[in-house]
């Protein structure tokens, strides 16, 4: 039974968890690994410790599908929509900029259900709390390390991480990696923010006229939602939560700061934005430091492959862009890539 290994439970390494089980008929031992507490990568939505039906996204808000993803992604929306994973954007949010053609969706359950679906439908053992240090070769296998325990070792490898991480790697990968491909790695960058998530009590009243505001005229805050007024979900026995995301420049400038120093600086700006405001019963501050792709590995569309037997590929948005259907893409290139050596 060929042992396979996916690094990262975000949207690429869940959708390649879930396609490889789909696509796969040979007998197959499916692992996720992640260094996070939880599946979602910067698809994430945090639970108020008071009520984990009081949840916040941290990190996508909603996913815009433009028409000719629309057309050419079509089985997945249609099955997301179909086990009510995502809904239409009913919502009012200020400020968006909108093409012709496209559309909206929110994920009613917190937009890290997309990821748990995917991660389910793949049945794969998947274990948090994984940061993989070491990738050697080993008798044709791959001996992959991780920060506690001993190492494991599996046939086949895709790394879904951002790519500066898969840089830092250490062992064999990195004299596997060509001159050429490093190159192309290391030209990959990547944009940085905090993201803030507040968690009020039940019964708090947040009186504006919208779920989500793009804000053009602050140095610090880029966009707030009152989240779940976002994704359609208010209730009386819920309180409500509110995310505020800040400015890449102010993320870039305070990226080696104190997450509480940090934390102070937002709330001291969103006093001017929203004043007044009650007080959170929680908070979480989320430091995104690869937050979107400013500039993905050029000449490798989807993936790139480093090794061929055995098999070590690296996909993600590094390699398409930060966004829903850039994940798919890259998923879709992983597998078609892997797809002779299982």
């Amino acid at each position: 039974m060929a042992r396979v290994l996916i690094v990262g439970a975000g949207m690429t390494g869940s959708l390649c968890a879930a396609l490889l089980r789909r696509q796969t008929s040979a007998p197959l031992y499916l692992a996720v690994w992640d260094k996070a507490e939880d599946s979602g990568g910067r698809m994430t939505t945090a639970c108020s410790p008071h009520n984990p039906q009081c949840t916040a996204d941290l990190g996508a808000q909603y996913i815009t599908c433009t028409p000719h993803y629309a057309k050419k992604h079509q089985r997945f929306y249609d099955e997301l929509l179909a086990y009510g994973v995502l809904r239409p954007l009913s919502s009012p949010i200020e400020g968006m900029v909108m093409k012709e053609g496209d559309c909206n969706f929110v994920a009613p359950q917190g937009i890290s259900s997309i990821i748990k679906h995917y991660l389910k439908e793949s049945g794969a053992e998947v274990y948090f709390r994984h940061r993989v240090t070491q990738i050697n070769l080993r008798n044709d296998k791959w001996e992959v390390s991780k920060q506690t325990g001993s190492p494991e070792q599996f046939d086949l490898i895709v790394l879904t991480m951002p790519v500066p991480q898969i840089l830092q790697l250490q062992g064999d990968i990195t004299n596997l990696i060509s001159e050429c491909q490093r190159q192309q790695l290391e030209a990959v960058s990547y944009s940085s923010r905090y993201a803030l998530g507040l968690f009020y009590e039940a019964g708090t009243k947040i009186d504006v006229p919208w779920a989500g505001q793009y804000i053009t005229s602050n140095p610090c805050i880029r966009f707030v939602s009152i989240d779940n007024k976002k994704r359609n979900i208010e209730s009386s026995e819920i309180g409500p939560s509110l995310v505020i995301h800040t400015t890449v420049p102010f993320g870039v400038t305070y990226l080696e700061h104190s997450i509480e120093d940090v934390q102070e600086l937002i709330f001291q700006q969103l006093e001017n934005i929203l004043p007044g405001l009650p007080q959170p019963i929680a908070t979480k501050c989320q430091k995104w430091r690869h937050s979107q792709v400013t500039n993905a590995a050029a000449n490798c569309p989807g993936q790139m492959t480093l090794h061929h037997k055995p098999f070590l590929a690296c996909g993600g948005d590094g390699f398409t862009q930060s966004n829903f259907d850039g994940c798919i893409t890259s998923a879709l290139c992983v597998l078609e890539a892997l797809k002779n050596y299982i």
